[in-house]
């Protein structure tokens, strides 16, 4: 490790957890790098995120944390657990580090959270139970996807946390989180791609052509939904075949940059050339629509063919990226992640295999 040098770092025995001596109340969360802070205060264990993977910053946050529990953990743990999500919610509004997207999800999950618990607003935080945590859980689990219940029994964690109650005296610390397995992609063919834009132009709906050319923006380019829609002529660049997209998908504490460029292959450089005629304005969107969602299901239903989202064309465009023989480090760029492609490798690694043998059955000796 990189760190080992400046300082040394002991690993916990299930390697999860990075610890430094010099620092003990200190933590790294080995999988996502970022610091958490850890301090026992009357037998209790607390630990929180100090929301960065910067150690020198860590290291800054560290104080005020152990402060901030100090404080709390003067006074008993008391009240009611609505009383604990207000303060909980007090605090979240306030963070300038959380994405007001994240803190409306958060709000959702809260509500989840209420409505699936009858009686939980009224109850003493130290009152509740592990087996009732398990009950609620079980219910929960059964009625929602997996990852609103690994979100919402997180929220459920701080809420107690926020009433006093330390890692070893948190009942939900018990629950386990749902394992997050990865989608089966059941992407298109070229001739059920090309059936897929027929059918959409054909629709006879007003703005059937517009999206139409919408669907092959996302599919020739990456974006994610909200990244295309703040596409702008400005953001072309012919000369240089790209196109700059802001990058939406990024949390306000990390140094990932606002914006990515990717290449203009050719499908797109006949898209754009098409939809610039009569378009001067630099500052006007590059798409007419923003989504496309209920054409895209009304022509792979007509057509019979597996139901494709926004998010499938992003699929889409890596795939056949990988298939054309990009490597997985550059489509991972061009998709705008941070994790030199680990994400990709994850999702599209079988491709990169599939290739490797096609290329492999050309070695000759």
């Amino acid at each position: 490790m990189h760190m080992k040098s400046a300082r040394e770092a002991h690993l916990s025995p299930d390697g999860k957890w990075r610890s430094f001596p010099k620092v003990p109340n200190l933590v790294q969360y080995v999988i996502t790098e970022t610091y958490f802070g850890r301090v026992k205060v009357n037998g209790k264990t607390f630990r929180e995120s100090l929301k960065t993977t910067v150690f020198s910053t860590a290291k800054l946050r560290l104080g005020d944390y152990i402060k901030k529990k100090l404080k709390r953990a003067d006074s008993p743990v008391t009240g009611t657990f609505a009383e604990a999500r207000v303060l909980y919610e007090t605090e979240m509004n306030g963070d300038h580090t959380i994405k007001e997207t994240s803190k409306i999800y958060r709000r959702k999950c809260i509500k989840a959270l209420i409505r699936s618990w009858p009686g939980l607003e009224e109850m003493r935080p130290d009152r509740i139970t592990e087996t009732e945590c398990r009950e609620w859980a079980a219910r929960f689990s059964a009625n929602y996807s997996v990852s609103v219940f690994n979100n919402t029994l997180s929220t459920l964690r701080m809420i107690l946390e926020h009433a006093g109650l330390g890692c070893d005296d948190n009942p939900s610390r018990k629950i386990k989180r749902l394992g997050v397995k990865p989608k089966e992609l059941h992407l298109p063919e070229k001739n059920e791609f090309d059936a897929i834009l027929k059918k959409v132009e054909t629709s006879g709906a007003g703005q059937a052509q517009h999206c139409a050319d919408f669907i092959r923006f996302l599919a020739f380019s990456g974006c994610r939904l909200a990244e295309a829609r703040l596409v702008r002529w400005q953001d072309v660049n012919f000369e240089r075949m790209e196109i700059r997209v802001h990058n939406s998908k990024s949390a306000k504490t990390t140094s990932k940059p606002e914006f990515r460029f990717i290449p203009i292959i050719k499908p797109m450089h006949n898209l754009l050339v098409r939809l610039k005629q009569g378009k001067t304005a630099p500052e006007s969107p590059v798409c007419s629509v923003g989504e496309c969602e209920k054409s895209l299901t009304r022509a792979c239903r007509l057509l019979g063919i597996f139901r494709i989202t926004h998010h499938d064309l992003r699929h889409l465009f890596a795939t056949r990226c990988i298939e054309s023989g990009v490597d997985i480090q550059t489509v991972s760029r061009w998709l705008g992640h941070v994790d030199g492609g680990a994400l990709a490798m994850k999702v599209y690694g079988h491709l990169r295999r599939e290739h490797s043998q096609d290329m492999a059955q050309k070695v000759n000796f």
